[in-house]
């Protein structure tokens, strides 16, 4: 048997390794093809351009392998079939399992071995390749922010949009900005409809011209108590047109090697992200709790909760306002609609808010999850490979890259859609993270199954058995009917 074992092992990894860095290349190029935006025309040396690239590839090897195995899995076991040499195999009362049980213990070693980089060198390679990124895009300011998430590069502001356009990418749509300069946290808010980026090469500053938004700030004196901070006041204030200016001096710092940036979710072990998680759990539930206090202090719930009903001395009119004369209606119901919009302004902000940290939570949770599933999807996707290479007897390059392609689609589709829900909070991190393999695993078992008894993909028989039963049935009818 060790014959073989050695026999089948050669059959698989001839095509595992040739697949492995023809994908790794396609996944590498299509790195570089994105980014490329942002390294030309910065007079970048070709050292940081090979740095960048060895990260890169570092980062898409987790994602390549599970391809990698899925193909070669379908082509070795194709060829065998092909060439019936799985027949002969069959015919001497070696079964699909026992065939199949140097590569069974191959895949599982290539599991463990996914875990671990994953584990420890893809978050390095993450941490290097976005710190390279960040410090290359630094030559151009505008081109550090990144739409659809918080952009944290530049000191004292959190900055985000949906969407950078022109031709400059220097316009933006649906700005929300959070001015940390005081150093007590978010206190100033800004958002804004659309906004514009300027800047002039060789400039300390970045000027943010901001349009049709509204500006939030509360006022906190240098030494408060904490039970007074509620107590603080604040101001608000819609605008056309708002235009401050940024020190981005620190992005004059040519240092491309510099790591400035250490614990985004993908940076981390899952040592860290389990240390990590419980803290930012407990952050986001003080944060939910003081903004409900807030809303709670502003809407005076607890004066009218506690209030006696005064109104029975006197005889009041049922529509309140026509308790006033025309001066104190136009000032009551100004005042009323003031503060509704202030409120609705406010309500709205934090809700927002709410949302992005929570997103941002689920960010790690789904990630540390993420990890271990990823890991077993080369064992998962073996069983799916192997079986259905079998099955459908075609070696090659042919149809075995039609089916690989088209299975990993799905299961990487299946990937990022439990990830997105679970990031929005419509289900669990642990459901978002195992969804593609709750798809993947009953489709394995099923091919396994049928590849084991030696029957096709779908038996037909099983569907026209009983149409060619009635049909004989009616013929035997007839004829003893003629008779």
């Amino acid at each position: 048997m060790k014959i073989l074992d050695r026999y089948i092992l050669k059959t698989f990894l001839v095509p595992f390794f040739a697949t492995f860095f023809i994908v790794l290349f396609v996944l590498v190029m299509q790195a570089l093809w994105l980014a490329f935006e942002s390294i030309a025309g910065k007079g970048i040396s070709l050292f940081f351009i090979f740095k960048f690239l060895y990260y890169t590839s570092l980062i898409v090897s987790a994602q390549a392998l599970p391809i990698a195995v899925l193909l070669s899995s379908i082509m070795a076991l194709g060829n065998l079939s092909e060439n019936y040499e799985f027949a002969a195999v069959k015919s001497a009362s070696i079964s699909l399992l026992r065939l199949l049980r140097p590569l069974i213990v191959l895949t599982l070693v290539l599991s463990v071995f996914n875990f671990f980089f994953l584990n420890n060198v893809y978050p390095y390679a993450v941490l290097k390749q976005k710190n390279l990124m960040l410090n290359i895009r630094k030559k151009k300011p505008a081109l550090a922010l990144v739409p659809g998430s918080f952009n944290t590069e530049i000191p004292n502001y959190q900055i985000k949009f949906d969407e950078k356009y022109g031709k400059e990418k220097n316009f933006l749509k649906k700005v929300l900005i959070y001015d940390l300069s005081s150093g007590k946290g978010n206190k100033k808010v800004i958002t804004a409809k659309t906004g514009k980026i300027v800047t002039e090469e060789g400039s300390k500053y970045m000027t943010f011209i901001l349009y049709d938004g509204h500006y939030y700030e509360e006022h906190t004196k240098k030494v408060t108590r904490v039970n007074n901070v509620d107590k603080m006041p604040a101001s608000s204030a819609n605008f056309k047109e708002y235009a401050f200016n940024i020190d981005i001096s620190s992005f004059t710092d040519d240092n491309l090697g510099e790591e400035k940036f250490k614990n985004s979710y993908n940076m981390l072990s899952l040592g860290q992200l389990k240390d990590t998680l419980p803290i930012m759990k407990v952050d986001y539930d003080d944060y939910v709790e003081s903004k409900a206090r807030t809303i709670f202090r502003r809407t005076n719930a607890r004066e009218l909760y506690n209030s006696n009903d005064s109104i029975q001395k006197y005889k009041l009119d049922q529509n309140i306002i026509e308790n006033f004369d025309n001066t104190n209606k136009l000032s009551v119901l100004g005042g009323a609609i003031s503060s509704a919009k202030s409120s609705l302004s406010n309500a709205e902000n934090y809700n927002r808010a709410m949302k992005i940290k929570r997103k941002r939570l689920n960010l790690y949770d789904v990630e540390f999850y993420n990890r271990v599933a990823l890991s077993l999807s080369c064992l998962i996707l073996f069983f799916i490979g192997a079986p259905l290479g079998s099955i459908i007897r075609k070696g090659g390059f042919g149809l075995p890259m039609i089916l690989a392609i088209s299975i990993y689609v799905i299961y990487f589709f299946a990937n990022t859609f439990g990830r997105n829900l679970a990031e929005e909070s419509s289900i669990s991190a642990v459901q978002g993270a195992w969804v593609s393999s709750v798809i993947m695993v009953p489709f394995a078992f099923f091919l396994t199954r049928r590849a084991s008894k030696g029957v096709g993909l779908f038996n037909i028989d099983v569907f026209l058995q009983p149409i060619t039963k009635l049909f004989k049935k009616k013929d035997e009818d007839t004829i003893e009917n003629t008779k």
